[in-house]
């Protein structure tokens, strides 16, 4: 999952507006900002100078560095869901597959796009708006492994439910053990969470 190239797609920074492109600049020079310091030490200046405008010219089009971060992730969230979503159609063993290399293998992730993530996940603590967005994106990711579990096992709701609880903890655990732990690459990451998957859904049976 290349979070900078999804946030661009949304944006409309190819084929939008001028504003749209503005839009796209600006929150593309947070997330760079964000990669290389972190959320805390990046100022609403360091953002506008990142994009090559002035901060006054900024806030025109985003009333501060939270806002920005906000409309950030929602893009992403959004894009993500429409991913997951369009899986559905696949037979539930391509599924894992899909949705396996959506979270260890998409084109242009890395262990720093895996950090401005988990930057996110920490502004989201304090942030009421953030912190929505992150439930809501956790809710329906665990609905569609529910759906994908029944469709793997047979329609037991309840444990299906459960399969769905660990295997979410399982990914989110495994990509933060990615970005903190070097002797873990992505790739074993990857391939730890299919075996769980799989492991998972013959458990449920």
């Amino acid at each position: 999952m290349g979070i900078k190239q999804q946030a661009q797609t949304n944006t409309g920074a190819a084929t939008g507006s001028r504003g749209e492109q503005r839009r796209a600049r600006i929150l593309n020079a947070l997330h760079d900002c964000i990669i290389y310091k972190g959320y805390s030490k990046t100022t609403l200046k360091d953002v506008a100078n990142a994009a090559d405008m002035t901060a006054s010219h900024l806030l025109y089009y985003f009333p501060g560095k939270d806002a920005i971060l906000e409309h950030y992730f929602e893009n992403v969230a959004n894009l993500l869901l429409a991913r997951i979503e369009g899986f559905s159609d696949e037979p539930p063993e391509r599924q894992i597959d899909l949705l396996t290399d959506l979270f260890f293998a998409g084109k242009g992730l890395t262990r720093s796009e895996i950090g401005f993530m988990l930057e996110c996940f920490g502004v989201a603590v304090h942030d009421t708006k953030l912190h929505q967005m992150k439930t809501r994106l956790d809710r329906k990711c665990k609905v569609y492994l529910t759906d994908l579990f029944e469709s793997l096992s047979g329609p037991e709701g309840a444990v299906a439910q459960d399969a769905a609880e660990l295997a979410y903890a399982i990914l989110i655990g495994l990509r933060t053990a990615a970005y903190f732990d070097r002797k873990l690459d992505l790739p074993e990451a990857r391939r730890l969470f299919r075996e769980a998957i799989i492991r998972l859904a013959r458990r449920s049976r």
